[in-house]
């Protein structure tokens, strides 16, 4: 099942359903992220529930939820695919004999060469493909939300990188050649706002601003997950965060 809102009414109700309290803000960037299939920018503090998002948007449309965790140092390989070398090598030992069978019949090195080459695409074939997230979701067999959570934590020369994929969601593999999604991910991207992020990024998605949630919005939240809690207790443990959150702890 991977249904899709059909009005920021809609948005509001079925994640509700999945314990996300969205205000008419978030229903409406979400409508129209998924509507315009535009990928959609939350930024905000740690631990508003920008990430919460994305979960309570894939239980709502039934959809696989891909996440790729950024940090300092993530590269291309680790975010698109890699070559299972391990598993290539234990092909070449078990097909050993095949390959001597296959060599032993070529009368020099150079005919030998080239029938090697002409059984390479057997071990650089999408069995050996280990898939990282972007590949997953781009590969998926189904609709899906793909989440890249902290993009501001990964370098800016990745932000680059994932710009290009972002715009055609389709990546070059050069041993199979270019893949191109068969279902457009819902993608949402994250950030803390550790760094500033590029302006190029920013227009390629719509912005949605998560800040921390009023006395009574998170008294809210509190009853929705802990249905059972005292209600009294309830109301001092958020009066007790709001005043956590507003005092100088430096």
């Amino acid at each position: 099942m991977t249904t899709l809102f059909e009005s920021t009414k809609t948005v509001k109700s079925e994640l509700n359903k999945q314990k996300y309290i969205a205000s008419d803000e978030i229903a409406t960037i979400v409508y129209l992220a998924q509507k315009l299939g535009k990928p959609l920018l939350t930024e905000g503090p740690a631990g508003v529930g920008k990430t919460e998002l994305a979960k309570a948007i894939a239980g709502a449309t039934g959809r696989e939820l891909i996440r790729l965790q950024c940090y300092e140092g993530l590269d291309e390989s680790k975010a698109l695919y890699e070559w299972e070398y391990s598993k290539q090598l234990l092909y070449t030992q078990l097909l050993r004999d095949k390959l001597n069978d296959t060599l032993g019949k070529a009368e020099s090195l150079t005919e030998a060469a080239d029938k090697l080459a002409q059984e390479e695409d057997v071990f650089f074939s999408e069995r050996f493909l280990l898939q990282r997230p972007l590949l997953k979701a781009i590969l998926s067999e189904q609709p899906s939300v793909l989440l890249i959570d902290e993009i501001d934590r990964a370098d800016a020369e990745f932000e680059a990188f994932l710009l290009e994929v972002l715009s055609d969601f389709q990546v070059s593999v050069p041993e199979l050649g270019t893949l191109t999604a068969k279902h457009r991910p819902f993608v949402i991207l994250t950030s803390n706002n550790t760094r500033e992020l590029s302006e190029a990024l920013k227009r390629r998605c719509l912005y949605l601003f998560i800040d921390y949630p009023t006395l009574h919005e998170e008294l809210a939240v509190v009853r929705l997950k802990v249905p059972d809690l005292n209600p009294k207790l309830a109301q001092q443990a958020v009066e007790f965060v709001q005043r956590l959150r507003k005092a100088d702890m430096r």
